[in-house]
Parts: structure tokens; C-alpha cells; sequence
């Protein structure tokens, strides 16, 4: 894809700053909460699990820290109810904007997140107002370094079910239809691939660009200020690298 939203926030995630990786085990713990309390304890039986712990050791999360969430989920009466709710909105130079939040308090996180777009001059919108701007995809990103038979990896990309395949800036990245997504994440598992990240969520249909080099730094300094939040899981954006 061109300038997946993907690429450009893993290679920043890469180099994030210490107080956007102090909040990634609070969020990883908030994500694995409401999945337990959704499907139970068992990755087995519940494949959104499954991925939300692929995704915590992903961020070098502890094993005893992921079960010890679980188990504080799975207790009867323990742990704060999260709810997902989505913002939508355009951030500096008119990038849409979506961010995925798990929150307990809904006042708070729809103000944090308001104050988040207003401060480097964007704005929340309503619901709807940019998500037709994505569609629902599942994508896993596969290191070029790791897997470098880029042919070997398309074919074993396609044999599972993906719809595209593409290659760029040292990743693979294969995308599916929802539907397809979990069938298509095992195959590759049993391949044994191992996934720089793997998602189900929505993915842009058309693109954005910003040119002047203020405004760039606006919105990532806007997307570093809202992984720092501990409410926000997931933010995406339709920003072409």
C-alpha cells in the first residue's frame, strides 16, 4: 500500500519516547480486561485474546504481568468495566483521524481526546464524520529482514487467504477481508511466521499528504500526545508517508 498508516507508526513506535513506552503495559493490561470479560480467559476459545497477547509480548510485556491481568479479569467482581468507544475527527492539514479508546469514564476520555485534536489545530468531528474514509481490513506486517523470500512470502501470504500483498520500506504486508482474518493469521502461525503487528481495524481507502513541514510535525506531535494517553489503544490515520 502506499504509505500505509501501518508502517509510519510502527517505525515511530520504534523510537518512542520513555513516557509513550510506560504507557503501553497500562493499555496492554486495559485491552487484555475487556477482551477476557468479553470472551474468557482462554486464548484457545478466544482468538481476540489470543491476539491481544501475541501483541503484549510484541511489546515486551512479562508473561506473569499478561497472566496476572487475565486472572484479575477473569475474577468475579474485579477490575474496572471498560468500554470501546470510538472518536473520529481531522488532525493538522486535514488528515482523518480515528482513535480507538478503552475507557471507564467517557466524560473524561471524550475531552481528552477533544483537547488532543484542538491543541495542534485539528478537530473532533461527530461519529461517522471520517470513518468512510477506511474500511474494515486485517493486516499483518512480516519483516523483510526475517522472511527475505519476498516470492515465498506471497505465495504463502496468498495460500492462506489474503486478499493484497505488498512490499515496502522493510515490510511485508498482507491484508485480508475481516471474515478471513483469524483463518489466515493461523496458517501463517503454522508457517511459522512471526508478525511485526498484526490487526483487525480499518484501514484508509484514500489518502492524505501533508506538505508543509510545520504542519507534519503538528500532527505527529499530536499522535505522540495521544499514545501517551493511557484511555487511547489504537489511533488511525489516512496519511500518506
Amino acid at each position: 500500500m502506499s504509505g500505509h498508516s501501518k508502517w509510519s507508526n510502527i517505525k515511530r513506535k520504534k523510537g518512542a519516547a520513555d513516557a509513550v513506552k510506560g504507557a503501553i503495559f497500562t493499555k496492554m493490561s486495559k485491552e487484555i480486561a475487556m477482551t477476557v470479560k468479553q470472551g474468557g480467559p482462554d486464548p484457545e476459545s478466544n482468538s481476540r485474546l489470543k491476539d491481544v497477547i501475541a501483541k503484549a509480548k510484541s511489546n515486551n510485556m512479562p508473561n506473569d504481568s499478561i497472566a496476572r491481568a487475565i486472572k484479575k479479569a477473569a475474577g468475579a467482581g474485579e477490575g474496572d468495566d471498560y468500554e470501546e468507544i470510538i472518536y473520529e475527527g481531522y488532525g493538522p492539514g486535514g488528515v482523518a483521524v480515528m482513535v480507538r479508546t478503552l475507557t471507564n469514564n467517557r466524560n473524561r476520555t471524550a475531552g481528552d481526546v477533544r483537547h488532543l485534536f484542538d491543541k495542534q489545530g485539528g478537530n473532533m468531528g461527530v461519529s461517522g464524520s471520517v470513518s468512510f474514509l477506511f474500511q474494515e481490513k486485517g493486516v499483518f506486517l512480516i519483516s523483510s529482514e526475517a522472511f527475505p523470500d519476498e516470492e515465498q512470502v506471497m505465495m504463502d501470504a496468498l495460500d492462506a487467504g489474503a486478499e493484497d500483498f505488498s512490499a515496502e520500506d522493510g515490510y511485508y504486508e498482507v491484508t485480508t477481508t475481516p471474515e478471513a482474518y483469524y483463518e489466515a493469521k493461523d496458517t501463517l502461525e503454522n508457517k511459522k511466521y512471526v508478525f511485526e503487528d498484526a490487526s483487525l481495524g480499518p484501514v484508509p481507502v484514500t489518502w492524505a499528504k501533508i506538505e508543509e513541514e510545520e504542519i507534519l510535525q503538528k500532527f505527529e506531535k499530536m499522535l505522540d500526545k495521544m499514545d501517551e494517553n493511557d484511555d487511547i489503544q489504537e489511533v488511525f490515520h489516512n496519511l500518506s508517508d
